[in-house]
């Protein structure tokens, strides 16, 4: 610690302004300008739809057909498609992403590929493409059954009208299909089937089954962009009949609400479902018992479901003789939809124990953040590993071993999933985003609202993405694999971190760092309200989060969104200092206290032995004033000096001064590029600690250093910067002062012959119950 000199005003405000100097090479703080797209009547700069905004839709009407015996579906759909747009249109753009699995898919096309000196059969057999699952089309009609001129450019197709379809105009129009159902299990994707071989029976789930229409829109126009398998789904709103055949003995999960359930269902399953819609927990409507039965032996006959959905942007449904079903309701606004879900023995006991409770907990967390859930169902099927969505309706994995145990990361992973797949009922299903073009739109934003859902489910729920210090290892990596989040979806890297963690955390730390919760929830809200079943964008997002809270946010998307810059800022330089109090008495203390706790001078301690005397010592004669006076003495013109210096100041500066007050000048250096709030913690000697927060700002005129004095009471004797790690600070070893080392942990372990690590491959529960066993021995 040192003392400094107080000087007059005007001294005192030339030193604050010393920092004034603007850097302007790079100004992080500048407004997003070019960035963005202009405003106009269909979007405006408030980031809500403007008083012109439009949308297309397009209604189906079809006709499935599932062949169980060659895993194929047949169908046919009739679509009406509603030109809402002041555009009159030439010619439609059809979706026909089933054609990724064409033989001639250029998403096999591009994948690059190399072989080892050792490559498995499978491998080597999967370098070029064998399944042939692409649609093969029977016809494309119009209403009165004549051919209508179409051109297929592998996963689009485009098809000529007779005539100009003018705005407000519909088209009506038929098309016939057929394709080869993928083994999921063994080509992986988003739909497909699972074979359980001991039973030699099938679970199906089916989506992107039939040619949807390509959304046409004020910012994009048509968005053909073809489907190589990363960038998902950009889709009309509109309303769907859909009749479903299957063999008899099937249970059929789908989009939307069953229309004939007497023809499909029992009696008993009926009454069943009834008792669910007000039912707090689940209500099963087929039990184990029943469909371990109803797997054992194969109808011959069929039966077909029909469904009815409104306002949905998707279809997607599920099918097997496997099936337990359960539901319930839940309690939404003045609405009660009903949380089901549908699996297998095998998925059993977790599915029946977390699966439906875990999709209702996430329609009322998503509800509270977004807009009440408007669907009348919202289904999880069982699948052994993947996540995939589709309106009301989603696919999650998680499978217990053969013996019904599992690992904490299995039943945690399982419920995580379902979560997230039930949220992606509102991103993108109703704030329909283009997934196409911008996967973080939907992932990212559902990622978030996962991470809320989670926290609402057990307080000590091990959350994977979401918390600002578990992105640090990815975006302070290296940064030639790392690209920034306005990235389209098929050339980002990382697909996971850049697309679900970086933006779920960015909106984190918005909501409990750079806005607070009150400002950032309402403004979400907000956002999901005026975006609800409608077609949103980068920009309108953006600017509904800053229109909506009167918080400049451009710093923040330029910085997390546009940039690959990271945080890490770096406390470099720390003084701490107390007023001169002008007293000469306290003065003289002071510096009699600091020189005794000096360090000792290594050659004075020498000297006493190696110089026996000095002249000084050995003759009196050469002693003046200034080797006889008392350093730290007081004399009278002190005192007066002082006494005229404390009739210059005005009660409250003598108060202040003697507050004692502690100064600590703070240099922070931002040596990761991104600018961001700076948090510190003080640590009292006393045993308190009080929390600073000093709002990203601070960098404007610098984005590169800063320095600022922090006043306080107390002495301090610890100062932390970001002490709750909230701003994904990505080296915290320059963050404390005084300096202290950070400890890490590494893992131990002995080999095994062969070269193996030692340890088993149990699960906990299994190891529990070896134990018992030993126990009961």
């Amino acid at each position: 610690m040192k003392r400094f000199l107080l000087l007059p005003a005007m001294a005192f405000a030339l030193c604050l302004n010393t920092q004034a100097q603007e850097n302007t090479d790079v100004n992080k703080f500048r407004q997003l300008g070019t960035e963005l797209p202009d405003a106009n009547n269909y979007r405006t700069a408030s980031g809500a739809p403007g008083h012109d905004y439009w949308q297309q839709q397009a209604d189906y009407d079809m006709k499935i057909t599932l062949d169980d015996a060659n895993q194929r579906v047949y169908g046919e759909e009739t679509v009406t498609y509603t030109n809402n747009s002041p555009d009159e249109l030439r010619y439609i753009w059809m979706q026909l992403d089933q054609n990724k699995r064409d033989l001639d898919s250029d998403s096999y096309k591009i994948q690059g590929s190399t072989i080892d000196d050792r490559e498995s059969i499978k491998n080597v057999m999967e370098m070029e493409p064998w399944f042939d699952g692409g649609f093969k089309m029977d016809y494309v009609q119009d209403a009165s059954g004549k051919d209508l001129p179409h051109v297929i450019n592998k996963t689009m197709m485009r098809i000529d009208l007779p005539n100009v379809l003018k705005s407000g105009g519909k088209y009506t129009f038929k098309i016939k299909w057929w394709y080869n159902i993928n083994d999921r299990m063994k080509l992986g994707g988003r739909s497909g089937y699972e074979y359980f071989e001991e039973e030699d029976n099938y679970l199906y789930t089916i989506a992107q089954f039939f040619p949807r229409m390509v959304v046409y829109a004020d910012n994009e126009g048509w968005q053909h962009k073809q489907f190589l398998g990363g960038g998902e789904f950009t889709l009309n709103f509109g309303n769907y009949k859909v009749a479903i055949t299957v063999p008899s003995d099937h249970i059929v999960a789908s989009t939307g609400v069953l229309q004939n359930p007497k023809e499909v269902l029992t009696a008993e399953q009926r009454r069943r479902y009834e008792k669910a819609k007000t039912a707090d927990s689940p209500v099963m409507i087929v039990t184990e018992e029943e469909a371990r039965e109803n797997e054992k032996e194969k109808a011959s006959g069929t039966k077909t479901w029909v469904f009815a959905a409104e306002n949905v942007r998707d279809f997607g449904f599920a099918t097997s003789r496997k099936f337990i079903w359960d539901a319930m309701g839940v309690q939404v606004g003045d609405k009660r939809p009903m949380a089901m879900s549908y699996y297998p023995k095998e998925g059993n006991p977790l599915w029946e124990q977390y699966s439906t409770k875990a999709v209702a907990q996430t329609l009322e967390t998503y509800s509270k953040h977004t807009i009440d859930y408007p669907y009348p169902v919202a289904i999880s099927v069982h699948t052994k590993w993947i996540g995939m969505e589709y309106p009301m309706i989603c696919f999650n994995g998680g499978r217990p071993e053969a013996d019904g145990t599992y690992s904490e990361r299995t039943k945690y992973g399982m419920i995580s999933v379902i979560i997230h797949e039930v949220g992606h009922n509102f991103f993108p299903m109703i704030i329909n985003s283009d997934e196409r073009q911008w996967t973080w739109m939907d992932e990212g934003l559902n990622t978030f609202c996962q991470y809320l859902t989670e926290k609402e489910w057990d307080r000590n729920y091990p959350v994977r993405r979401g918390s600002a210090r578990n992105i640090t290892d990815y975006m302070g990596g290296d940064k030639s694999n790392i690209v920034p989040i306005m990235t389209n979806s098929e050339t980002l890297k990382q697909f996971g971190n850049n697309a679900y963690g970086k933006p779920a955390t960015a909106l984190n730390i918005l909501r409990e760092t750079v806005m607070g919760r009150e400002l950032f929830d309402y403004a979400f809200k907000e956002y999901s309200r005026r975006w609800a079943f409608r077609h949103p964008a980068p920009a309108d997002l953006f600017r509904t989060m800053e229109d909506a809270s009167g918080v400049d946010l451009d710093w923040f998307w330029r910085g997390w969104f546009y940039t690959t810059d990271h945080c890490d800022i770096a406390m470099t330089d720390v003084k701490w200092m107390q007023m001169d109090t002008k007293d000469p008495q306290v003065e003289a203390a002071f510096r009699k206290e600091a020189d005794a706790n000096a360090p000792a001078d290594i050659a004075k301690l020498r000297d006493k032995d190696g110089i026996p005397q000095t002249r000084l010592e050995g003759d009196p004669s050469i002693h003046d004033y200034y080797t006889q006076r008392d350093i730290y003495s007081v004399n009278t013109l002190d005192k007066q000096e002082y006494e005229e210096f404390l009739a210059s100041l005005t009660d409250e500066e003598k108060e202040f001064i003697k507050g004692g007050k502690n100064f600590y000048q703070i240099t922070f250096e931002n040596q990761g590029g991104l600018v961001m709030p700076l948090i510190l913690e003080f640590a009292y000697a006393d045993g308190t600690s009080e929390i600073r927060r000093i709002p990203a700002e601070i960098w404007q005129r610098n984005n590169e250093e800063v320095t600022k004095v922090f006043v306080t009471d107390k002495e301090a004797v610890q100062i932390s910067l970001d002490p709750m790690l909230e701003t994904a600070d990505c080296d915290v070893s320059d963050n404390y002062w005084p300096a202290r080392p950070t400890p890490t942990r590494f893992e131990i372990f002995k080999e095994k012959e062969g070269g193996r690590r030692g340890g088993g491959g149990e699960n906990p529960m299994q190891r529990e119950q070896r134990n018992k066993e030993a126990e009961g021995k």
